[in-house]
């Protein structure tokens, strides 16, 4: 006797749960209590699909509801439903485009960015009313540290790729002047220096440099060092300044140091008269040597054009192998390697304010620290591998 055909009652609902559906009218699709031919044993008790589809959700709405009757609200979908199950092996939804763009600018703000483009709105709104400090050099501490200190940091950690060591040894609080070489045509050693007191030391504190009166002649120039915390290199503001705590740096050496030849790189110049050693002895701050290397690369002066210097009322005009023949795309630094080293300090508070006035005394501290700076120039340089690595 040839096999019946079973149609299933509830070929609808297979349907919806994913069960496939009979194509053809040559398929035969068994019955919940029927068993195919040459199979031995009993088939299972054939159970009515509405019955067992009407049991599941009384169960289930007998779970929702709970000892306390009906729950009000809606109710989450369970989580083994069909609807809310992957298929075993499929990929992964892929992110919303709003998420790969967030993390994208967290990524390139360095932080969360609505946190940070909230930082920003209200920087600009304290620009904008005005609501911000400066002291009376007109140094503007909420500038510098999320402006000009994040204009430079890219220079100083993968242009110049700057190490710095003995950052100790500046205090960690209360007055200390920082001496250091000067070099590379352009100032560009000393706005390294200040990243590098800023960023690295534990205290984190900030170094207010001192500048010659060029500085403050250039008309925009002017503005970003007294913004920056620089001021006149003079003796009363640097007393000024030592005698609130502040940290003060200044390069003896001057144009002399900045402007000489390449034929004269690491070879210290004269430190003047040691105006900065009598500031130290006034106040009784301790003395910081700072060496710095690489900045005497990064625009290698092979000449002086004075006659144009003198023209434009300039130290000097500097040549160098790619200025001013390659136009302004000569005035980009060669990127050297850096390291800047702060020494041990030498004391000066066991000396009384009255000894600042001893030529004899000033002289031996000055040439103390010249000393100190060349030798651990000298040092770096035998430690160096190469230039530019």
């Amino acid at each position: 006797m040839a096999d019946a055909k079973v149609i299933p009652f509830d070929e609808d609902t297979r349907a919806r749960r994913g069960s496939p559906r009979p194509r053809g009218r040559g398929t035969t699709v068994p019955g919940p209590g029927s068993r195919k031919k040459g199979e031995t044993g009993p088939a299972g008790p054939a159970a009515t699909p509405l019955t067992a589809v009407r049991h599941a959700q009384d169960a289930q709405g007998d779970a929702q509801d709970g000892p306390d009757g009906p729950q009000s609200g809606p109710q989450e979908p369970s989580p083994a439903s069909p609807e809310h199950q992957e298929a075993p092996g499929s990929p992964s939804a892929p992110p919303s485009l709003t998420g790969a763009l967030g993390g994208l600018a967290d990524r390139l703000l360095g932080g969360p960015w609505d946190r940070k483009v909230a930082h920003g709105l209200a920087f600009l709104r304290r620009r904008v009313t005005g609501d911000y400090e400066v002291d009376d050099f007109g140094y503007d501490e909420e500038l510098t540290d999320q402006v000009l200190m994040s204009l430079l940091r890219p220079l100083y950690d993968q242009y110049f790729r700057v190490e710095v060591k003995g950052i100790e040894n500046i205090p960690a609080e209360g007055g200390a002047l920082v001496v250091s070489n000067h070099s590379g045509t352009l100032p560009m050693d000393g706005l390294m220096m200040q990243v590098a007191v800023h960023d690295h030391h534990p205290a984190g504190r900030h170094l207010r440099l001192l500048a010659a009166d060029l500085v403050f002649m250039l008309p925009l120039v002017n503005e970003l060092a007294r913004k920056a915390g620089h001021t006149l290199a003079c003796a009363e503001d640097a007393q000024l300044l030592l005698e609130r705590g502040e940290v003060v740096g200044v390069m003896p050496e001057g144009f002399k140091g900045l402007g000489k030849p390449f034929s004269d790189r690491y070879k210290l110049q004269r430190f003047g008269r040691g105006g900065f050693v009598a500031t130290a002895l006034k106040t009784g701050v301790p003395i910081v040597p700072c060496s710095i290397v690489g900045a005497e690369e990064i625009y290698p002066m092979v000449g002086n054009a004075k006659t144009v210097a003198r023209l434009l009322g300039f130290p000097y005009f500097p040549l160098t192998p790619t200025f001013p023949w390659l136009g302004p795309l000569g005035m980009v630094p060669l990127p050297t390697k850096w390291t800047i080293q702060f020494g041990e300090p030498i004391p000066t508070d066991q000396y009384t304010p009255e000894a600042a006035d001893d030529p004899m005394l000033v002289f031996n501290l000055t040439d103390q620290v010249r000393e100190t700076i060349q030798h651990t120039l000298y040092k770096l340089l035998v430690q160096r591998r190469s230039v530019f690595f």
